[in-house]
């Protein structure tokens, strides 16, 4: 079951919401949006060829030193898909154990203006966030991409995001072929399953500095809390009874992404096939 646009959408200007006495204050945290989302797959190039026959341009993306290599799929809103996969076994990298529970959609990183920053205030709010690590990535033209990184682990790992701060320019990175066939545009959300939205909310607010909006999810049986990052949406949803599909991701993959839903031109709502996209993936 998927729901409308406007539904799903409903709410997303609210940046500022009063809370008790006080008011939030709209988002002025060097946060900008979702940076990219990670989608791994068993093996990268058949992963290229079904992408594509669904109606996305993607660009190879080049290698990464810890044993992975990628594909890009640029949109115009300034995020981007990454599709990944292991070249080479690395029990040690911190998508490994993700790779073996079926990959798919297994994380998120935020675009910042202040790498630093951010940290801190991820920090300040609980999240264990780790000091910046310099990764990069070889493309298949010889140039070189550097920048760095910064993660959480358990039990925030894939509920607060990897933040990035890039030494070559950003556009280098993510590609510029931005037109796609079957008209998506951009991110217009992901949604994440917890076990525990207070404690989520209780990390993103503050970095943020938006209270949140609560917000039903019917179509998964759910319940949570909504951010809204530049032009993405966040919604962090637990399950509200057995039967829901979450209930059911979390018992086997933990709180961690679940489905991703993006802007298109097009008018009719759908999802993409499963068996080609390897998770879940919704067109509004």
């Amino acid at each position: 079951m998927t729901i409308s646009r406007r539904s799903f959408l409903a709410g997303a200007a609210a940046g500022a919401v009063v809370v008790g006495t006080g008011r939030w204050a709209p988002a002025a945290a060097a946060i900008r949006g979702i940076d990219h989302v990670v989608i791994m797959l068993r093996e990268l190039e058949p992963g290229i060829q079904s992408y594509r026959e669904l109606g996305f341009a993607v660009m190879p993306g080049g290698v990464h030193p810890v044993g992975t290599h990628n594909a890009l799929i640029a949109l115009a809103d300034g995020a981007y898909i990454e599709l990944i996969a292991f070249r080479t076994p690395n029990d040690k990298h911190r998508w490994w154990n993700a790779m073996q529970k079926g990959g798919g959609l297994i994380d998120f990183c935020m675009q910042t203006d202040d790498l630093a920053g951010d940290i801190a205030a991820f920090r300040q709010a609980g999240v264990k966030m780790s000091d910046p690590v310099a990764g990069g990535r070889l493309r298949p033209d010889g140039y070189k991409l550097a920048w760095v990184t910064a993660s959480a682990p358990p039990p925030f790992l894939f509920q607060a995001p990897f933040l990035i701060q890039d030494h070559t320019p950003r556009e280098e990175r993510i590609g510029r072929e931005t037109t796609h066939a079957n008209g998506v545009t951009g991110i217009a959300a992901i949604t994440v399953a917890t076990d525990d939205v207070a404690r989520v909310r209780s990390w993103w607010s503050p970095v943020l500095r938006q209270a949140g909006q609560d917000v039903q999810r019917p179509d998964v049986d759910g319940a949570g809390v909504r951010f809204t990052a530049g032009p993405h949406l966040l919604d962090f949803v637990a399950p509200k009874s057995a039967g829901s599909p979450l209930r059911a991701w979390i018992g086997e993959r933990g709180p961690s992404p679940y489905s991703l839903t993006l802007a298109t031109t097009t008018a009719k709502a759908t999802r993409l096939d499963d068996a080609k996209t390897g998770t879940r993936i919704l067109l509004q």
